[in-house]
């Protein structure tokens, strides 16, 4: 039979292998998707974009937008602040690893929203989208955001495939100040030239349209930009300025 002392010594070494186990730190997946949870909870699962149509697709944007983004929350010249405190203790490397993992999504693209404007307005803003407005010095959405409006590698993001309500509302920020790119901030400039009432249609044009499967962003612009833009240059680890940009 066991003396008291050693059953004691036992007694401890079973507590003491039962609190070890049972405060053991459950394995947790370390990989790049599960760290972005946090970003799925407004953007939709994989960043698909959410379903009350205010927070946009992430997934499959080009690498380099979805950076220079992230940069412009994490540094002030995006103003929301769920993003800027999420955002404000990472670094240079890690917005872009989080850019470049979203980019490289490939996931089919919601149904586009029916239209909730009349047939003039929705006319108003195709003729914006693909033409332009030489008058006010407005030039079509075709000529930066490439003729698929899908965008264009490395820095420039879809138009088509967006919630209305986050067009609209990104458009009208640029337009009133609330929204910057660096300079000289190109978007601003169009923004500004914009009635209200042509934002309106263009947003209603925009996400009326489908999304072609299997589309993606165009890998070069097929001619020179129509307006010097500052934020076609991606800063940080991989910096690089977009092809046919006007510098």
């Amino acid at each position: 039979m066991r003396s008291r002392p050693a059953r004691i010594n036992a007694l401890a070494l079973a507590l003491a292998w039962a609190t070890g186990t049972a405060l053991a730190a459950p394995k947790v997946e370390d990989t790049i998707a599960q760290r972005v949870q946090a970003c799925t909870g407004c953007h939709g699962p994989q960043g698909r974009a959410a379903s009350d149509g205010y927070y946009p697709r992430i997934a499959g944007k080009p690498a380099g937008y979805l950076y220079n983004q992230l940069l412009g929350f994490r540094d002030g010249r995006r103003q929301y602040g769920l993003m800027s405190n999420l955002l404000v203790p990472l670094t240079d490397a890690y917005l872009q690893e989080i850019a470049t993992h979203f980019a490289g999504l490939e996931l089919p693209y919601p149904a586009p929203q029916v239209a909730s404007t009349d047939g003039q307005a929705l006319s108003r803003g195709e003729t914006l989208v693909l033409q332009g407005d030489a008058a006010q010095r407005i030039p079509a959405c075709i000529t930066c955001h490439d003729s698929a409006l899908m965008g264009v590698a490395p820095a420039i993001p879809a138009l088509i495939g967006m919630p209305r309500d986050y067009l609209n509302a990104q458009l009208g920020a640029w337009r009133t100040g609330n929204r910057h790119a660096p300079e000289p901030d190109c978007m601003a400039q169009i923004a500004k030239a914009l009635a209200p009432q042509d934002i309106g249609a263009v947003s209603q044009w925009l996400a009326s349209q489908p999304v072609p499967r299997g589309a993606k962003p165009a890998d070069t612009v097929a001619a020179p930009l129509p307006l010097r833009c500052g934020g076609l240059t991606v800063r940080g680890p991989d910096a690089s300025a977009m092809p046919g940009a006007q510098r």
